[in-house]
C-alpha cells in the first residue's frame, strides 16, 4: 500500500483520481498551479461524493472520509515530497509532461514510483533522460476515472518490478482491473480500439449513412451491449471464425483508412464545439447546470452497470 499519493493536475482526470484513492483510504495531495482549477476540482469532488452516497448508501462512510484524506495545493514541493506514488495527469503534450518531471525530480524519494496517465504517448519517450527511469510507468485510467474499472499499465524492461507490483496491488484494492501490456505501444489497447471505431463512425456520419444519434444508438444497443460481456475475440469465437473470415474479407476493403483526425471532429473543433465542456459538440448540452446534470446522469448509468456486472461476477 502507498502511504501518500500525489496527483499532478486538477483537471477532469486528476480530480477523479484523487477522489478514487481517498475513497479507498489512502492520503492524497492534489496539485495544480492554478488555484481556480483546484477550486473547481474541489466542487466536482464534493458533488461526485454526494452522488455516490445517494446511489451507494452502504458505502457512505467511506465517501464521507474523502475530504479528510484529500489535500489540495498549488505548491509542487508540498505535493511530491514524502509521496511514494506520484501520478501525473497533465495535458497530453510531451513537452509539458517533461517539464513536470523535471520539476518533481528534486523532491522524489528513493523508492517513489512515478506514473503518467497519458492516453497516447509512448513510455520510452516520456522516460528518456529521466533520473527516475527505472521507477517510471504508465497507468492509463479512463474517464470517469472513479468508475471505469480498466487501468492499462505499461512498463519498460528495466522497470522495478517491486514498485510496479505495489501499484497493481493498490489498483486491485481500489476495485480496478489492471491490464499489463507486454510492450510499449502508442495508444495502448483500449484507445487503439476506440480510435478505430471512432474513425469508422465519423466516416459513416460524413458519408451520410446515418446521423450521430443513429450511430450512437446502433453502438449502444448492439456492439456496446455485447462488449460489456464479451471481448472481440470471444465474440468472434461465438460467431464462428469461418463466418468472421468472410465478414472481414468483405468489409475491410470498404472501411475508412484515413490518417488524420476525421473531418466531423475537425469541423466541430474549428467552430469551438468541444463537447460537454463547451456546451456543444455532436450534441447540445446547454448551460453549466445542464452540463453538470448530463455528467451526473452518465455517472449514475455507470454505477448501475457496475452494480449489474458485480452481480454477474458473483453468480
Amino acid at each position: 500500500m502507498f502511504h501518500k499519493i500525489a496527483i499532478l493536475g486538477a483537471g477532469t482526470m486528476g480530480s477523479g483520481l484523487a477522489q478514487l484513492f481517498a475513497r479507498f483510504g489512502i492520503p492524497v495531495v492534489l496539485y495544480d498551479p492554478d488555484r481556480q482549477a483546484l477550486d473547481k476540482a474541489q466542487e466536482a469532488i464534493a458533488r461526485s461524493s454526494r452522488l455516490h452516497i445517494r446511489e451507494w448508501p452502504n458505502e457512505g462512510e467511506a465517501w464521507e472520509r474523502v475530504s479528510s484524506l484529500l489535500r489540495l495545493t498549488d505548491e509542487m514541493k508540498e505535493a511530491v515530497q514524502g509521496a511514494d506514488l506520484i501520478l501525473e495527469a497533465g495535458p497530453e503534450n510531451i513537452a509539458i509532461k517533461r517539464e513536470i518531471y523535471k520539476a518533481i525530480a528534486p523532491f522524489l524519494g528513493a523508492d517513489a514510483l512515478v506514473a503518467s496517465n497519458t492516453s497516447s504517448l509512448a513510455l520510452e519517450a516520456l522516460a528518456e533522460g529521466q533520473p527516475f527511469g527505472e521507477r517510471f510507468v504508465i497507468a492509463h485510467f479512463f474517464n470517469p476515472a472513479l468508475l471505469v474499472p480498466l487501468v492499462e499499465i505499461v512498463k519498460l524492461p528495466g522497470t522495478r518490478t517491486d514498485l510496479a507490483g505495489r501499484l497493481i496491488d493498490v489498483l486491485v484494492h481500489c476495485g480496478k482491473e489492471p491490464v499489463v501490456l507486454k510492450k510499449d505501444c502508442p495508444g495502448f489497447i483500449a484507445n487503439r480500439l476506440q480510435a478505430a471505431v471512432l474513425r469508422e463512425a465519423c466516416h459513416l456520419l460524413a458519408s451520410g449513412v446515418a446521423d450521430a444519434e443513429q450511430i450512437d444508438r446502433a453502438m449502444k444497443e448492439g456492439p456496446g451491449l455485447r462488449w460489456a460481456i464479451n471481448g472481440p475475440f470471444e465474440i468472434t469465437d461465438f460467431g464462428g471464425l469461418d463466418i468472421w473470415e468472410k465478414v472481414a474479407g468483405n468489409l475491410f476493403p470498404t472501411l475508412d483508412n484515413g490518417l488524420t483526425a476525421p473531418e466531423p471532429i475537425r469541423d466541430n473543433v474549428h467552430n469551438g464545439k468541444l463537447g460537454v465542456k463547451s456546451g456543444s459538440g455532436f450534441y447540445d448540452y446547454g448551460d453549466g447546470h445542464s452540463r453538470v446534470s448530463t455528467v451526473e446522469r452518465r455517472d449514475r448509468n455507470f454505477m448501475h452497470l457496475i452494480k449489474l456486472k458485480r452481480e454477474l461476477k458473483s453468480t
